[in-house]
């Protein structure tokens, strides 16, 4: 335990990107496990299809799915940016107060990057593996197709 605390001591930017794609792979779960059953074999194109739009327009009562997956994703920002200030020695309110604008800065810092890499990776990466695993996901492509 000393040695993963020592690490994280250490280098405290690790920490921070643990963070940011756990959030990252979290708030994607509504695409990410039809492209992994696909890709693996254990269900037809089909089946991921109806998996992916399900769970991405809350189809059949899941529309709880979504929201849920965003809120789990925020508190994992939430409490990997309070475990990393207190890692740096920030560990009371006036500590807090002091180092104010190093705790908003990191803060929103992190919430952009995590926010960046949910949209590159759920609209972008796991777009285009969807596709070619033979998802019916080409409409979207126009979404985020920034280069045409």
């Amino acid at each position: 335990m000393s040695d993963a605390y020592a690490t994280t001591k250490d280098n405290p930017l690790r920490s921070l990107w643990k963070v940011i794609a756990s959030s990252t792979l979290i708030a994607s779960m509504c695409c990410l496990p039809s492209v992994v059953v696909v890709m693996f074999g254990l269900a037809t194109v089909s089946t991921g299809a109806v998996i992916s739009d399900t769970l991405y327009w809350g189809d059949d009562g899941y529309a709880w799915f979504r929201p849920l997956m965003g809120l789990i994703a925020l508190t994992s920002v939430g409490i990997g940016l309070v475990l990393y200030f207190r890692n740096q020695g920030i560990c009371t309110l006036d500590q807090a107060k002091r180092e104010r604008r190093k705790i908003i800065n990191i803060s929103l810092l992190v919430l952009s990057v995590t926010y960046i890499c949910y949209m590159l990776f759920n609209y972008v990466i796991l777009t285009e593996i969807g596709i070619q695993l033979g998802l019916p996901w080409e409409s979207s492509r126009d979404s985020y197709a920034f280069w045409r």
